[in-house]
């Protein structure tokens, strides 16, 4: 049985390349199963709850399969975020991890019969490796997931999300923010990331 412990805890050692294949695939499929359960908990709670009490369900979920911080700076690009303050990263950090969480929690507000599911086979990038998940709706449209993992300290954690299977989400991002950083100065880009999260939990984001 997979349980938390097989995704913290890397092993001593490492016989031979299946046993490897195997606690690879094991350690970024669980990871990425407990964050599709963690949006069907959501899902199914829907608007019954506030939006506060569905952020505060998923928030340790993201925090705990996400990179949020390679994501962040990877977003920023590292020359932008090599000069930023230590104060503003870390307040850009705050107010990325609430926009992500919110973004998953203001798309995923109500349970229709959806399923997820994941592909048996991982794809490589380099060091990095892709599960491909599907969420399938009731009336069988589907919507293609691909998250990229990367492995440190034993744990796999998403350091990128393909749409369409391809198309890396932090380039999209780090053009999207290149009109709100300014040398030093991540302040145009905190206040948008405040805002679309304020949006969001009041139901009014586009």
């Amino acid at each position: 049985m997979i349980t938390r412990r097989t995704v913290l805890t890397a092993p001593l050692a490492v016989a031979a390349a299946p046993a490897l294949a195997q606690q690879e695939t094991n350690g970024a499929q669980v990871a990425i199963t407990t964050l599709n359960t963690g949006l069907s908990l959501v899902m199914k709670a829907g608007k019954t709850l506030p939006f506060a009490q569905r952020m505060a369900m998923l928030t340790p979920v993201v925090k705990y399969v996400f990179d949020l911080p390679t994501l962040l700076e990877s977003s920023v690009g590292p020359g932008h975020w090599a000069n930023l303050p230590d104060p503003q990263k870390a307040e850009l950090l705050d107010a990325f991890t609430e926009f992500t969480v919110s973004s998953y929690v203001g798309n995923f507000d109500a349970f229709n019969g959806e399923r997820f599911s994941i592909a048996p086979e991982l794809r490589h990038v380099g060091r990095d490796v892709v599960v491909a998940t599907k969420l399938t709706g009731n009336g069988g449209d589907i919507t293609k997931l691909d998250y990229q993992l990367r492995e440190s300290g034993g744990q796999w954690r998403v350091v990128d999300i393909l749409l369409d299977g391809t198309i890396s989400r932090v380039a999209v991002t780090r053009s999207d923010w290149r009109k709100l950083l300014s040398g030093t100065d991540a302040t145009a880009l905190i206040a948008s990331l405040r805002a679309k999260s304020a949006s969001l939990a009041a139901g009014t984001s586009n």
